[in-house]
C-alpha cells in the first residue's frame, strides 16, 4: 500500500510540476543556446529538490497533517506564519485563477465544437472549477488515480511528439551560444519557476505519511522525471528550429505552427495542443490540492464532509471570480510568482531549518547535507532570482519570449 503511495505520489510531484508552462520553455531560453539552458535547468533543479527534502526535514518533527501555516507559526512565530500565508495565498489563487481562466476558455472552445452551439465563454471556466473541486475535494487518493491515468496518457502524448520530431533535430542547432549575456539572467526566474511544487509537499507527507525514506524517494525521483522531460524537450525544440526562427516566433501558436510545417505533419498541432491541456489537468490539481490542505489547516476545517465542502469553496470561488469577473488582475499577478515561490520554496524553508537545527541539536533524525553553507548558497541563489525579476520589472534587462 506504502508502495503505492509513494509511485503514486512521485507522478502528483513530477505532474505539478510540468504545468502547460512547459511548452513556452523554447520560446523563453532561445536566445541563451541549448547548452546554456540545460546548465539553468539542472542549476534549478539542484536548488529546488534540496529545499524540497529541507521541508521533510522540518515535516519530520511535525504531526502529519502539518502544512505550511502550521511549521512557521511553530518555528518562526506569528511574523513567519503571516509572510507564509501571504506567499502561499497569493502565489496559489494566482496560480488557480490563470489555470481556470485558460483552462476554461479551452473547454468552452471545445464545448462549443462539440455541442455545435454556441457555448458561453463563462460556462467553460465554472465547469472546469466545479469537476477539479468535486476531485480534490473527494481525497488525495483520488486526486493520485486520476493524475496516474492523464499523467500516462501526457508521456504517451510527449513520446509521439519526440518520435515524430527527432528525425528532424540538427546538431548544428544545439551548439549556438547565448545572443545576449542579459538573457542569461533573464531566464532564471522562467526556468526556476518551472520546478515549483512545493506548496504540494504537506499534503503528499499527509497522504504517505511520516515516511522518510520513502518520502525522500518521492521528492528526489519527483523532480527528476520533470528535468528528464524538459532536457528532451529542449533537444527537440531547439534542435529542430535554429536560435533566429525560435527567437522570430510569433508566440506559442507560432512556435507549434512552425515545428508542425518542419515535421511536414499537422498532427503535431494536436499533440502539443493535447499536451498543454493534460499538462494544465495534472497541474491544477497538484496546486488545488496543496491549497486544499493548506486552507483545511489554517482555518480548522474538519476532515467531513461539511468540513471539506467549506473548504473546498474557500479554495475555488475566489479564483474562480477573479477569472470570470476580473482576470487582468491575477494574470498579472503571475508576473510576480518567481518572487512568491522563492519565498515559499527557498526562504521559508531554509530559514525554518536553520531555527530548527538549533533547537534539535543533538536529535539524530533526518537531516539535509550541506550544512550551513548548504542553506547560505540557496539563500544567496533565491536572492538572484528575486534581484532578476525585479530588474526585468524595472526594464533594466531584456524579458522573455
Amino acid at each position: 500500500m506504502l508502495k503505492n503511495k509513494t509511485i503514486g505520489s512521485m507522478l502528483i510531484v513530477a505532474g505539478t510540476t510540468i504545468g502547460a508552462g512547459m511548452l513556452a520553455l523554447p520560446i523563453a531560453s532561445a536566445g541563451l543556446g541549448f547548452s546554456t539552458a540545460i546548465i539553468l535547468l539542472v542549476l534549478s533543479w539542484l536548488l529546488m529538490t534540496y529545499t524540497a527534502l529541507l521541508m521533510l526535514e522540518l515535516h519530520q518533527y511535525a504531526n502529519v497533517d502539518s502544512t505550511l501555516n502550521t511549521l512557521a507559526k511553530s518555528i518562526l512565530g506569528k511574523k513567519g506564519q503571516y509572510i507564509a500565508n501571504f506567499s502561499m495565498v497569493f502565489l496559489f489563487y494566482a496560480l488557480c485563477a490563470a489555470y481556470i481562466a485558460g483552462g476554461g476558455a479551452q473547454l468552452q472552445s471545445k464545448l462549443s465544437d462539440l455541442l455545435n452551439i454556441n457555448v458561453a465563454p463563462q460556462a467553460g471556466s465554472i465547469l472546469l472549477a466545479i469537476v477539479i473541486a468535486a476531485i480534490v475535494t473527494a481525497g488525495t487518493s483520488t486526486v493520485d488515480k486520476l493524475n496516474r491515468v492523464l499523467f500516462s496518457i501526457k508521456i504517451i502524448v510527449l513520446t509521439s511528439l519526440f518520435f515524430v520530431l527527432t528525425p528532424y533535430v540538427q546538431g548544428t542547432h544545439l551548439l549556438d551560444m547565448p545572443i545576449k549575456q542579459g538573457l542569461i539572467i533573464s531566464a532564471i526566474p522562467v526556468i526556476f519557476t518551472s520546478f515549483g511544487f512545493h506548496g504540494s509537499i504537506p499534503s503528499i507527507v499527509k497522504y504517505v505519511g511520516l515516511d522518510i525514506k520513502s518520502l525522500r524517494r518521492v521528492m528526489m525521483f519527483g523532480a527528476s522525471l520533470p528535468l528528464v522531460i524538459y532536457i528532451g524537450w529542449q533537444i527537440l525544440s531547439q534542435g529542430v528550429m535554429s536560435q533566429e526562427s525560435l527567437l522570430s516566433s510569433n508566440g506559442l501558436q507560432g512556435f507549434v505552427q512552425s515545428i508542425a510545417n518542419i515535421a511536414h505533419n499537422p498532427n503535431v498541432s494536436t499533440f502539443v495542443t493535447l499536451f498543454a491541456d493534460l499538462a494544465l489537468a495534472t497541474s491544477f490539481l497538484g496546486v488545488s490540492l496543496g491549497l486544499f490542505d493548506f486552507f483545511a489547516d489554517a482555518f480548522k476545517q474538519g476532515d467531513n464532509k461539511k468540513g471539506r465542502i467549506t473548504t473546498a469553496l474557500i479554495t475555488f470561488l475566489p479564483p474562480l471570480g477573479f477569472a470570470l469577473f476580473y482576470p487582468q488582475g491575477f494574470i498579472m499577478a503571475l508576473g510576480y510568482a518567481a518572487i512568491a515561490l522563492v519565498v515559499l520554496a527557498i526562504f521559508l524553508p531554509v530559514s525554518m531549518v536553520w531555527v530548527q537545527r538549533k533547537e534539535v541539536i543533538h536529535n539524530p533524525g533526518y537531516k539535509v547535507r550541506g550544512g550551513k553553507l548548504g542553506l547560505a548558497v540557496a539563500a544567496l541563489c533565491g536572492l538572484i532570482i528575486i534581484t532578476s525579476q525585479v530588474l526585468q520589472i524595472f526594464t533594466v534587462i531584456p524579458a522573455l519570449g
